[in-house]
């Protein structure tokens, strides 16, 4: 691992920060590295208001989807609002169904099969609206690119609205509206939101032409912030006024379905960490595993016995889900040693008979083992998908669009995209790939890096300091959970590695005897000799809190140790 320490941030920034808010230097040092060096900012960072969200008319096109979706309801016109199959697209075709049908009973749902239809707006998903008699699709979480489907769909008098924040192609779909922050001609102020928030943005419009209030709207922003979580957007200015809401909303009085998920834990409160691994798998498995109407089902269902037999069939996908994955990655992981590519600056792999539903979580599995950028390929109908994932720092849309050539399609994001092929241009496309990253990729980018906000003693670390910390969350990207470095520490005794196979490590260090702390550092039982041998360490961690036989202590989470 590469540690780097963040640069010190000016302290005369600090200073004034910390007179403004009446707090020590550690705390005002670690909001200017956010960017946060006003009283004014810092208000806005601990106090979010929903006052803070921008009006959701500056988006290019809201204006025109709004009057479309109003002249559809007026007229009696079936509406059907179409979305991805994974968490961002089937939490904000809930969130989008279930506002709308509290203004027509002519709404359906439409989510594509991953595996008949592939990703995005398809060809049988049309014809099931022009079957149907609906002269309106919503499409959320994709649609930016589909030039093709809706130039079909106008054949058929049907006409989009495109709720999307991918990345734009060179031409835009002839949709009747088009709301994409990420658009060239669009002045949105924050460029950030995930599919599910452009959703939550089109609802904030309807209600203000009806004079609804935004506080009105509240109920919705669990599906928003499990969204913005599962989709690993930046955590920052408008994303963290919709999650911190949205988590106050999961944790008082979620909807019933992510309520009967969560039910099948033992907590009663829950963080945006929980977010990621408990409710958002679930509803990923659905897709995943089987189809994503059954997590639409689940998010809009109103009856929480019902919802609670829908999260049980859930769970079971996830299950599933998960011994797929782990099948899968010890083939991959075999596939490179194979072929003795773990020299290579990339990792592309293929299996035919590899599940679609778990490629994008085996490409995360292969990116921790080797880090490096990564696709996972399996055959799709007559050609191959794969799931794309990268490392900190490189950008894996831009190494796939300069393979365009060998490309059937492709769509996604800096670290994470999704691509079409067919099978003969699979080794040029890989070839090709080879030659991108190696162009392209600075190679400190290849060793995994725990960036660290300060170094400091045993001294700082109190219930006073924990409760402030804690007040930065939701922590996610562009507000990561703060990593400190402590130097010259020892064990005092008692590690040892816990867990399956003992892969964890469980210590309790101190500085100088006096102060000790307990440590927690997941995956790192392979440093356990470091600790048992009587040497002096550094420790890089978050601190966190140990609940244990009713006491609450605080704890280090540690990221990675290394020989002081």
């Amino acid at each position: 691992m590469r540690w780097t320490l963040k640069p010190k941030p000016d302290q005369s920034k600090v200073d004034a920060l910390k007179s403004a808010l009446q707090v020590d230097d550690m705390v005002a040092s670690l909001l200017v590295q956010r960017g946060i060096e006003t009283y004014e900012q810092a208000k806005h960072f601990f106090r979010p208001s929903l006052d803070d969200l921008h009006d959701p008319f500056l988006m290019k096109d809201m204006a025109e989807a709004v009057d479309r979706i109003e002249l559809a309801i007026s007229k009696g016109e079936n509406i059907l609002v179409y979305g991805d199959y994974d968490v961002d697209g089937t939490t904000a075709v809930a969130l989008l169904s279930s506002f709308l049908k509290t203004r027509t009973d002519r709404i359906s749902t439409y989510i594509p099969d991953r595996y008949l239809e592939g990703y995005g707006v398809s060809t049988q998903g049309i014809d099931y609206a022009d079957d149907n008699d609906f002269s309106l699709i919503i499409a959320l979480d994709c649609g930016i690119k589909a030039i093709d489907k809706v130039a079909y769909a106008k054949e058929k008098n049907i006409d989009f609205i495109i709720c999307d924040h991918h990345r734009p192609g060179a031409k835009l779909p002839e949709a009747v509206a088009i709301l994409d922050p990420k658009r060239e001609d669009c002045q949105y102020p924050y460029k950030e939101l995930c599919g599910c928030g452009v959703g939550f943005k089109l609802i904030q419009a309807l209600a203000r032409s009806e004079n609804d209030s935004i506080e009105a709207l509240t109920a919705y922003l669990d599906l928003v912030a499990t969204a913005i979580a599962a989709d690993i957007v930046p955590i920052t200015g408008e994303n963290r006024v919709l999650t911190y809401f949205g988590m106050q909303v999961i944790n008082s009085a979620p909807r019933q379905g992510i309520k009967a998920i969560l039910q099948q834990t033992k907590k009663d409160h829950f963080t945006i960490t929980d977010v990621v691994f408990i409710v958002a798998p679930r509803i990923n498995a659905a897709g995943r595993m089987k189809h994503g109407n059954h997590a639409v089902t689940l998010l809009t269902e109103t009856d929480l016995n019902l919802a609670a037999q829908y999260a049980i069939e859930i769970d079971q996908f996830n299950t599933s889900r998960r011994e797929a994955d782990k099948q899968t990655t010890i083939e991959a992981l075999a596939q490179i040693e194979e072929n003795k590519e773990q020299d290579r600056l990339s990792t592309v792999v293929y299996n035919d008979s590899w599940h679609k539903g778990v490629i994008g979580i085996v490409a995360s599995r292969l990116t921790e083992t080797y880090y490096r950028p990564t696709l996972v390929f399996t055959k799709s109908g007559d050609k191959l998908a794969a799931s794309a994932r990268s490392v900190k720092g490189f950008d894996v849309y831009r190494a796939i669009e300069a393979c365009s050539e060998y490309v059937e399609q492709f769509g996604g994001h800096k670290y994470a995209a999704g691509l079409t092929l067919k099978a003969d241009n699979y080794e040029n496309f890989k070839s090709k790939f080879e030659n991108v990253v190696t162009e392209l990729i600075d190679k400190s980018m290849l060793i995994p890096e725990i960036s660290i906000d300060s170094e400091i003693g045993f001294d700082t670390i109190t219930p006073k300091f924990y409760r402030i910390l804690s007040q930065f969350a939701p922590f996610g990207p562009g507000n990561m959970t703060p990593v400190f470095m402590t130097a010259h520490l020892k064990d005092t005794g008692y590690a040892k590695g816990v867990g399956e196979d003992q892969k964890h490590l469980k210590a309790t260090l101190t500085t100088n005897g006096i102060q000790k702390i307990g440590a927690i550092g997941f995956n790192l039982g392979h440093k356990l000799h470091l600790l048992s041998e009587g040497n002096r360490i550094k420790a890089a961690y978050s601190i966190d809190e140990n609940y244990w036989n009713g006491t609450t202590s605080l704890q280090l989470k540690l990221r990675d140790i290394k020989i002081n």
